[in-house]
């Protein structure tokens, strides 16, 4: 029987490039010159910004999210959280790439192939949902309906099997 994967996931080598762009970047910029802004992945989901003030943090989350843009990373799996400005003025924020189709976000997706009466069967794996039916025709209808929808985090099909 034809199955496909959806999955939620960004290429960190991408990521990877687009920091290196941005770092790239930051050096050459006359706004720049002198500061101690600097951006740093700790992890591998993790992606830190630090500046002296509030304006050249702003600055420095738009050069990221412009460089990430730029290499077709789905800004959807890029969680931005707040900046933090402490007493002496220097900010740093946190940014997290997001992996995989969590609990609540799988459940919304097979809820809606259910509610469109597809003859596919979806199955919940890990990080991920198996969709299998007895025609071809069937799981590209699925995906074509996928496509049309806005769920809030990039969506990519894989693994279509016959």
């Amino acid at each position: 029987m034809p199955s496909f994967d959806i999955v939620s996931e960004i290429d960190r080598q991408e990521v990877d490039n687009a920091l290196n762009q941005a770092r790239k970047e930051l050096v050459t910029r006359f706004d720049f010159k002198g500061s101690t802004a600097s951006i740093e992945q700790p992890g591998k989901d993790k992606i830190t910004l630090a500046a002296e003030d509030a304006t050249r943090l702003k600055a420095l989350v738009e050069i990221v999210v412009g460089k990430l843009a730029k290499r077709n990373v789905d800004l959807r799996n890029l969680d931005q959280g707040k900046p933090a400005v402490s007493s002496m003025g220097h900010a740093r924020q946190e940014m997290t790439v997001k992996q995989g189709l969590e609990g609540a976000k799988a459940k919304e997706i097979i809820a809606a192939i259910k509610a469109q009466n597809f003859k596919v069967q979806n199955t919940l794996q890990d990080a991920q949902i198996r969709v299998t039916g007895k025609k071809r025709d069937d799981l590209q209808a699925v995906i074509a309906f996928l496509r049309s929808k806005d769920f809030g985090v990039a969506l990519v099909f894989k693994n279509f099997r016959d």
